[in-house]
């Protein structure tokens, strides 16, 4: 996905939070006068005041260009207000936060949801500004790397191209059966912007190689002997699996032997299955808590929306000092910021001693990255073809 992909994204999901939060709506209405001279222009109920009584619309409807702009905008920073009181309790009180959100304080705090959905795009859209894109290593890697490298990217291309022929043959289907055609179109549009982006990527590979030095290069394996990286390939790719789980552990073998090219499949795609992390880590926080009454579900919800937000805007600050190969503060946060985030966190919204925070941390700590294995095989696995 090319840079101006990655800001409509970010752009889109401002616009969408934005409508999360209900702003939109509530912005509109800045005529008073107005809603006293006609009827609501939504289901012409007659107006006496901002806002319609029936269908909650303002009564003031802009028309310029103008308006259009500052919505944009305003898609963009939706925040304003409650960002500016939300984002530092995310940072230094997220237990405070979690805690006020759950007990129903929520006018002046941006909802869990619509945080999360902001700060994914946000990060997607920074890693997208500053890492390199897949295949570059490649590209600077040995002739034998960039002939494979190469030939993987071909394939996704030739996948890409069934995935668009399939979505074309839905959408005719759906024509002919005169059905809504709004998902087939849409299953299209996206398979078009993967083939594109796919196609994008084999030319940049292609540019980059023609300059290509013959430095060996590994993106994932960087500093493991080139010998002992072959071998493990090797001895992956003797494996059968033909285990009770073969389509997880044909994912792990995907993953070790083609790391450029999933790469490339996570930096395209992560962020459309990003939504998986919630169901995937609610089990392990219930597990934690699942003795103690008044707890719910809900509140455990919460808790994982706000905790992936902070690490989310975590990543993009992670991303921009690597960017600046500022290594050793990045590697400090890294370390340092989740734990402690955590130990905070769960401290305050479930109103924790000091030893019971403890052990939950060192529990959620191993929770994540449980959830983060089987999220990178979750994404491998849809992405396999």
């Amino acid at each position: 996905m090319s840079d101006l992909e990655a800001a409509g994204a970010l752009v889109t999901a401002g616009l969408a939070a934005c409508e999360i939060e209900g702003d939109g709506i509530k912005r509109a209405g800045h005529d008073k006068h107005a809603a006293h001279r006609h009827n609501c222009a939504n289901c012409k109920t007659p107006l006496y005041g901002a806002f319609c009584a029936a269908c909650g619309q303002a009564a003031h409807v802009h028309r310029s260009l103008l308006h259009l702009a500052e919505e944009l905008l305003h898609g963009i920073f939706h925040f304003d207000a409650k960002g500016w009181k939300t984002i530092p309790l995310l940072i230094a009180f997220p237990g405070r936060l979690t805690r006020r959100y759950i007990d129903g304080q929520r006018k002046n705090y941006v909802s869990p949801l619509a945080l999360f959905l902001f700060m994914v795009f946000l990060s997607f859209f920074v890693a997208s500004l500053t890492t390199e894109a897949p295949g570059d290593g490649a590209a600077a890697a040995s002739p034998a790397k960039r002939a494979k490298a190469r030939a993987e990217l071909v394939n996704e291309i030739a996948s890409a191209d069934k995935d668009l022929a399939k979505a074309e043959a839905d959408l005719a289907a759906t024509m002919r059966d005169k059905a809504d055609p709004a998902d087939a179109n849409e299953a299209l549009s996206e398979a078009r912007s993967d083939q594109a982006a796919a196609l994008r990527e084999l030319q940049k590979f292609d540019k980059k190689g023609a300059a290509a030095t013959t430095a060996e290069k590994d993106l994932i394996m960087d500093g493991m002997p080139e010998k002992a990286h072959a071998g493990t390939i090797a001895k992956l790719k003797g494996k059968k699996f033909d285990s009770k789980y073969p389509v997880m552990f044909g994912a792990i073998k995907h993953i070790v032997e083609n790391p450029e090219l999933m790469l490339y499949k996570l930096k395209n795609t992560i962020y459309k299955f990003s939504f998986m992390l919630i169901p995937i880590s609610l089990p392990f926080l219930w597990l934690m808590f699942f003795w103690r009454r008044g707890v719910t579900m809900y509140d455990h919800a919460v808790f994982v929306l706000y905790s992936l937000s902070f690490m989310s805007l975590l990543f993009v600050l992670l991303a921009i000092l690597m960017h600046f190969d500022l290594k050793a503060p990045a590697v400090g946060l890294a370390l340092l910021a989740p734990p402690v985030h955590m130990f905070v966190q769960l401290r305050g919204a479930y109103s924790l001693g000091i030893l019971s925070a403890l052990w939950r941390t060192a529990m959620l700590l191993l929770v994540a990255m449980i959830v983060i294995i089987l999220f990178i095989v979750f994404v491998a696995v849809m992405t396999m073809h």
